[in-house]
């Protein structure tokens, strides 16, 4: 059982669509999937995935991550009265959600690669719980960097690990010791623990709620130390803002593009 049976599942239960089901028997039908707002499409791929999941043939007129106007016919569907409904709400809440994502994501990437070609924008863990894969998904349609996906595929020590370990000294002493061929990185919230922080093999400082002026001072001296240490900016950041942290960052993630991105409108009208 993968995600979308699990979607399917929670509309469906044992007892399928009551509505539809007592409706309809066999009878076949066409419908079209309208975007009601200019944004960068996403989606597409798993909406693929859950209509042909029904019984339901769909055929797409965009990809993902190509960039629609209002009242664009996104895709076409066929097949049973009964499959289209059984899928219908699943598919928009997941296309609209992801849409939003990729819209936003797109958004601030053009605004801080107009500034620095080589700087990323990433998303954090402040996810959907059950939808994460798919947001990090759109995050990277908009071209941003998904980071990493959960607690197991790197490491990132935050200030309550640090708390707990005593030090910044002794987080990372016991980190690089035993942990080998994985990213590394830490969070800092003053010039002292970053620079700590750089005499060590490790892979990101995330420099975490610092103003663009501190900021930037820190990482020139982050890189005078140890040239080969990326550094991201996090904390605080929102689209207002983000340009002022561009020339000098590796990376900067936010967590709005994925908790707060607002959803875009699609609709499904059976032709």
């Amino acid at each position: 059982m993968d995600e979308i049976d699990i979607y399917l599942n929670e509309d469906l239960d044992d007892k399928g669509d009551i509505t539809s089901d007592n409706l309809f028997e066999d009878e076949q039908a066409k419908a079209k999937i309208i975007s009601k707002e200019d944004c960068v499409v996403a989606g597409i791929k798993v909406a693929e995935k859950l209509f042909s999941r029904v019984g339901a043939i769909p055929e797409f007129l965009f990809q993902d991550g190509d960039l629609i106007k209002k009242g664009s016919t996104v895709g076409e569907i066929r097949g049973s009265a009964r499959a289209i409904l059984k899928a219908e709400r699943l598919v928009l809440n997941i296309i609209g959600r992801m849409a939003g994502i990729a819209t936003e994501t797109r958004e601030l990437v053009e605004k801080c690669k107009n500034i620095n070609p080589n700087v990323k924008v990433a998303a954090t863990r402040k996810t959907t719980p059950g939808f994460r894969r798919f947001e990090k998904m759109a995050v990277e349609i908009g071209g941003g960097d998904s980071h990493r996906f959960g607690l197991f595929d790197e490491i990132m020590i935050k200030d309550n690990h640090i708390k707990i370990a005593g030090s910044v000294e002794k987080a990372l002493e016991k980190i690089t010791n035993k942990v080998k061929d994985v990213i590394i990185e830490i969070e800092v919230e003053n010039e002292k623990d970053a620079l700590i922080a750089a005499k060590y093999k490790i892979d990101f400082i995330m420099l975490d709620n610092f103003d663009p002026a501190n900021a930037e001072i820190v990482t020139k001296k982050i890189k005078q130390l140890n040239e080969h240490i990326r550094v991201e900016i996090s904390g605080g950041i929102t689209k207002d803002n983000i340009t002022k942290y561009a020339p000098f960052a590796d990376r900067i993630s936010l967590g709005c593009i994925t908790h707060s991105a607002i959803s875009k409108d699609f609709s499904l009208e059976v032709i």
